[in-house]
């Protein structure tokens, strides 16, 4: 028994000295392939820092370099071994440093500079012996691995502070501290401006450094440098062209940005939008003192050039700017016509009227009614910086100018008219006001477009100027009502015309009838005339006709007959001489139509008492001395002689038919004219 015991110390006796002579004598340390450690040296012949915390020279204290994976010998007599991951950074993420070893800061300093030949801060040598910080660094860590000696850099992320602590409670206390500052800075994540999306399409990042030399004297903002700092992700390049602590007046757009946060913050601010109708007039906080450009006549102010202090000439169209508002405002001057209503119930959109209101005239004849009156303007846009350097603002134009004018010559033309003459002659007054005030609307650079004016108002409880008002409309009304029975007059008369008319019309179809008829009835008369008249001309031509043929039959005859005797000749011219000729046939045949047509007629051409001619009135009766008279009438008017001249007329007329031959020489004897009666 007492054998297994003296084995078993034996055996635990030399596990324990393998271990104090591998472990601690030896100083066996297996360092994995994600491993760093840090070598801390408890002594050493060259002495103690005074000063420092890293032995560049095998002092005692904190090693610059770092036991990388795999097996090292470091005696437990001699060193302490601080073991830790190596840091990685996520991706999108940033990491900063605060070095506890290096050269002091100096008095224009926040941050240690970067030193490129730390290698990102993992060459501890390269870092002290090239002049190397002190302090929280400007350069940061963004993803990656890194293997980082944190005797010398404390590792500050979103989630933790990598370090050794072997310092004081305050050291410890600052360091949260700083975490606490860079979490409510976002400090850990890139400045990211996004292009798109409704939030922050119009968004832009106003940078100010913290680190570097203070601005100039008069300065607020400091000047740009260029764009070799890469957007402020360069801190040394920046410092190096110059760059100056404070608000910058180059602003970021759209974009990603690894910017130290604790060398510069930056604040989000929206673009500056001119709209449509509009000009930005900048007025610059940032610049040189500049050339004026707006001449020797004009006293109100400077407009200077871009990149002076000061109202510049040229204005910004629209469009939409990364403007830096800590550099400098714009002031929006509307480009559209401008309608400014002195009329307290009326406000416009853009809100420059919201203080006019009626303007208190007096009447030649002692009215005082509220004028309500509406001004149309422009304002030409290259005279927009002129008009802000003036009055400021188109809010202070329009108070303190405009209001002013247009109220006193309104009160001026009122004073010379009496409240009927105010309404009657508004046109005029009106026409007069654009022609007058343009003049002086010029003055202030502006263009009046329009003048009109309102009907005047009463105050509360006058009815005076309601009874004017009343007058008038009575007025007016009797004039509208004799003009409108003008109007009916001449109605009724176009009326009367227009039923004549539409008579007329009614009977056309008749009146178109009867013309026709009238025509068809001339017509026909001329047609009968041409007919009785062919007739007559055909019976004189049948009449010639016979007379023709009576005297070749009987000149044939006569030729034939030559051998008759005398007696037969004489026959024939009695013959002939008994119908008293060919032509004497014809005019006998005339005059008994005539004769028996006036008979016929019944009408009385001879007086009613006659002369009976020795004819027995039983057997012929009064028509026989009629018809003999009507013979002789017509004879005469035919230019047949009854006196016996006529060489045809010398044997007695054939008595007609009942009638009382007459004496030898167709004279009528006196015996035979019977005793007149009446003949009815």
């Amino acid at each position: 028994m007492g054998d297994y015991v003296a084995t078993g110390l034996y055996i635990l006796a030399g596990i324990v000295g393998f271990y104090l002579i591998v472990f601690q004598i030896l100083g066996l340390r297996i360092i994995a392939s994600d491993e760093v450690a840090v070598v801390e040296k408890w002594w050493s012949m060259k002495g103690s820092l005074k000063n420092s915390i890293i032995a560049l020279k095998g002092e005692a204290g904190y090693s610059p370099d770092l036991l990388r994976g795999g097996i090292h010998f470091r005696s437990a007599l001699m060193f302490k071994i601080h073991r830790y991951p190596l840091i990685t950074i996520p991706q999108g993420q940033i990491a900063y440093l605060f070095a506890r070893d290096g050269k002091p800061l100096a008095p224009t300093q926040t941050l240690g500079k970067v030193i490129p030949e730390a290698n990102n801060f993992q060459d501890v040598h390269g870092f002290l012996e090239n002049g190397g910080q002190r302090g929280p660094q400007r350069g940061i860590l963004r993803e990656g691995t890194y293997a980082i000696n944190l005797a010398q850099f404390i590792v500050i992320t979103q989630g933790e502070i990598k370090a050794i602590f072997n310092s004081s409670k305050q050291e410890k206390v600052e360091l949260v501290s700083m975490q606490q500052t860079l979490l409510a800075r976002n400090a850990f994540s890139p400045v990211i401006i996004m292009g798109s999306g409704e939030q922050t399409s119009d968004i832009m990042g106003i940078v100010t450094v913290h680190d570097g030399v203070s601005l100039q004297e008069g300065e607020i903002i400091a000047a740009s440098v260029g764009e070799e700092h890469a957007s402020f992700q360069d801190p040394e390049k920046f410092l190096e062209l110059g760059g100056r602590r404070g608000k910058q007046l180059q602003v970021l757009t759209d974009g990603t940005y690894y910017i130290n946060r604790l060398f510069a913050t930056v604040d989000f601010k929206p673009k500056t939008v001119v709209p449509i109708g509009y000009v930005g007039v900048v007025v610059s906080f940032f610049g040189s003192a500049g050339v004026d450009t707006s001449g020797n006549d004009y006293k109100h102010g400077e407009l200077v050039g871009a990149g002076c202090k000061g109202v510049l000439e040229k204005p910004l169209m629209p469009g939409k700017y990364a403007f830096n508002t800590d550099a400098g405002k714009v002031v929006l001057v509307p480009t559209t016509n401008i309608i400014l209503k002195w009329n307290k119930a009326e406000t416009g959109d853009h809100k420059y009227d919201e203080n006019l209101t009626e303007v208190d005239i007096i009447t030649k004849d002692a009215f005082e009614p509220a004028l309500p009156l509406s001004v149309v303007m422009h304002i030409d846009y290259k005279q927009a910086p002129w008009v802000i350097q003036r009055f400021g603002d188109i809010n202070m134009l329009v108070n303190q100018s405009l209001d002013p004018l247009v109220s006193a010559y309104f009160k001026d033309v009122a004073q010379t008219k009496t409240l009927i003459e105010l309404i009657q002659e508004r046109s005029a007054i009106r026409e007069r006001a654009v022609d007058e005030m343009k003049q002086k609307f010029q003055k202030y650079n502006l263009q009046l477009e329009e003048v009109l004016i309102g009907t005047p108002k009463a105050a509360v409880g006058d009815i005076q100027i309601e009874n004017i008002l009343m007058q008038l409309r009575e007025r007016q009304i009797a004039e509208e009502k004799k003009v409108t029975y003008q109007k009916q007059q001449s109605a009724a008369e176009s009326e009367k015309s227009l039923r004549e008319a539409e008579a007329t019309a009614e009977q056309q179809a008749f009146l178109t009838k009867s013309k026709i008829q009238i025509e068809v009835e001339r017509n026909s008369g001329a047609a009968l005339a041409s007919k009785a008249e062919q007739e007559a001309n055909q019976i004189v031509a049948l009449a010639r006709a016979n007379s023709t043929k009576i005297t070749l039959e009987g000149e044939a005859e006569a030729s034939k007959e030559t051998n008759v005797g005398l007696a037969k000749a004489r026959a024939i011219d009695a013959q002939v001489q008994a119908y008293g000729g060919a032509e004497y046939r014809v005019i006998q045949e005339v005059a008994e139509k005539l004769a028996d047509a006036i008979k016929n007629s019944k009408v009385d051409v001879v007086p009613k008492t006659v002369v009976n001619m020795g004819g027995s009135s039983e057997n012929t009766g009064n028509s026989n001395v009629l018809d003999t008279l009507l013979k002789f009438i017509t004879l005469d008017k035919l230019g047949v002689s009854l006196d016996g001249s006529d060489q045809n007329m010398k044997k007695d007329v054939a008595p007609a038919a009942g009638s009382q031959p007459v004496a030898e020489g167709g004279e009528v004897q006196v015996s035979d004219i019977q005793k007149p009666e009446e003949v009815k």
